[in-house]
């Protein structure tokens, strides 16, 4: 990223800083950003919230860059109830995980048309296990889903286990949290019409993606539990 260039973002969080100012990591398809936005009050500061496509001016080359152009791009996603908490969801998983100013055009072109499929009152569910595996994927942490860490495909009738660091095990007897051979094709296929399908594909993410986030809990999924 030059020292002074226009982009698409969205925000991601937004905290103070000093009297009048904000923090502000954003997401851009040259990856999170993180700027200072000066006098966040009034028309500007009301840009400063998520899901709202923006046009935005980084200038310097520091890793906390000042924030010139910014302005909004276009209609906002509206987002209520179970949408707006999973939209707030996908924000704290980005924060938490993605690096500053790493490239990734793909998984921003999924975020946006998440957001407009949330707002449109898709199913919560299969856009939420689709981010999320594009996540892992684009982040370098997927594995296989239709074979095992031994190079054998995966049998629908089989039991599998996840090693975050070398994939799924076939194992040979029952034990709770192990997924079914055939719920893992399912999810290969991203055939979410298959029983079973979408719940295993839940736990499956989170075994997977608690292994990048630490012992901190998601303060989004906690607040979906509570609602």
């Amino acid at each position: 990223m030059s020292s002074t260039e226009a982009q698409p973002a969205y925000v991601l969080h937004t905290r103070p800083y000093r009297e009048t100012s904000a923090l502000v990591d954003f997401f851009t398809p040259g990856g999170r950003v993180r700027g200072v936005l000066r006098s966040a009050r009034g028309k500007t500061g009301s840009l400063a919230r998520p899901f709202v496509p923006l046009v935005v001016e980084f200038r310097g080359k520091s890793e906390l860059r000042s924030v010139g152009r910014f302005e909004s791009a276009g209609n906002s996603p509206w987002l209520v109830g179970e949408a707006l908490f999973s939209g707030l969801y996908l924000n704290e998983l980005l924060v938490r995980l993605l690096p500053f100013e790493t490239a990734n055009p793909a998984l921003y072109e999924q975020y946006a048309l998440t957001l407009e499929a949330l707002a449109q009152g898709h199913p919560l569910e299969p856009l939420l296990r689709a981010f999320e595996w594009r996540l892992l994927v684009e982040l370098g942490y997927a594995f296989a889903l239709n074979q095992d860490n031994s190079g054998h495909p995966v049998e629908a009738q089989g039991l599998y286990r996840l090693s975050t660091e070398e994939g799924l095990e076939r194992v040979a007897s029952f034990a709770p949290g192990l997924f079914k051979g055939a719920d893992l094709l399912a999810m290969a296929d991203a055939d979410w019409a298959a029983e079973g399908a979408l719940l295993a594909a839940k736990r499956l993410m989170r075994q997977a993606l608690a292994a990048h986030l630490g012992g901190k809990p998601l303060m989004s999924r906690e607040l979906f539990r509570k609602v």
